[in-house]
């Protein structure tokens, strides 16, 4: 956890909001490659890539 409240202090000072959607989308993506590691749904989450 403080690795975000860090990330989040650097884009506050250094006002480099532009990089939070980059962040978010990777943590997504992140999150779906491990749902997609053995589960049920699987198959669908391939379909879409």
């Amino acid at each position: 956890m403080s690795f975000i409240k860090e990330l989040w202090a650097f884009m506050r000072a250094r006002k480099k909001y532009w990089l939070l959607p980059i962040v978010v989308m990777m943590v997504l993506l992140g999150a779906l490659i491990v749902l997609a590691q053995g589960s049920a749904v699987a198959p669908f989450i391939y379909t879409l890539f």
